[in-house]
């Protein structure tokens, strides 16, 4: 897992051996099963997530029905927003698959800075890149149709379509499971009329 991480963080910045090392010194991987809650909803945590294999999923929980509202697979980041404004989680985190983490609290990621403060400038790069993402991935859901959605998710995150269970995905799109159901059997018929 280190020299996967490691590749990672080349693409923005050529580690050192004694970087490497420090991480690796930190104990920061995670082994989680399908399931697993790593935050609930009125918890206050200050830990962040990396996921090297497998997924996790933020959802709600509202009147006893889950609703959810992102998933993070390999080589993407997850920092709850309660760990940012220490007030309590207003959702939950959990893993949709066994999956193993990059799991690293505030106190962690201090020390790093001190030792190699260059880590700062790799985390803001990365946070404004999923800061940007963020905002497209809102901005194309909140102008789209349930099928424009599923087919947005079709074209740019197909491996969702096949690891996550249809009730998930289901309330990720705003649509119950048959209503998806029977969008996936429309564009099905489109595409044999074609």
């Amino acid at each position: 897992m280190e020299e996967k991480l490691f590749e990672f963080i080349a693409q923005y910045m050529p580690l050192k051996d004694e970087e490497k090392q420090a991480l690796i010194d930190l104990n920061i991987f995670k082994y989680y099963t399908r399931g697993t809650i790593l935050l609930h909803e009125g918890e206050i945590s200050d830990i962040g997530y990396f996921v090297m294999e497998g997924m996790i999923r933020c959802y709600y929980v509202i009147d006893g029905e889950e609703k959810s509202t992102a998933f993070y697979t390999e080589m993407e980041g997850l920092n709850p927003i309660c760990s940012i404004n220490k007030k309590p989680s207003a959702y939950f985190v959990s893993c949709v698959e066994d999956s193993i983490l990059v799991v690293a609290n505030s106190e962690m990621e201090n020390i790093m800075f001190e030792k190699f403060p260059r880590f700062q400038i790799l985390c803001r790069i990365m946070a404004e890149e999923l800061l940007a993402k963020n905002k497209v991935e809102f901005d194309d859901f909140k102008t789209s149709t349930p099928e424009q959605r599923y087919l947005n998710l079709l074209h740019l995150r197909p491996d969702l379509l096949q690891r996550v269970p249809q009730y998930q995905l289901a309330s990720y799109l705003g649509v119950t499971p048959q209503s998806l159901s029977r969008m996936r059997g429309r564009l099905t018929e489109k595409e044999r009329a074609n």
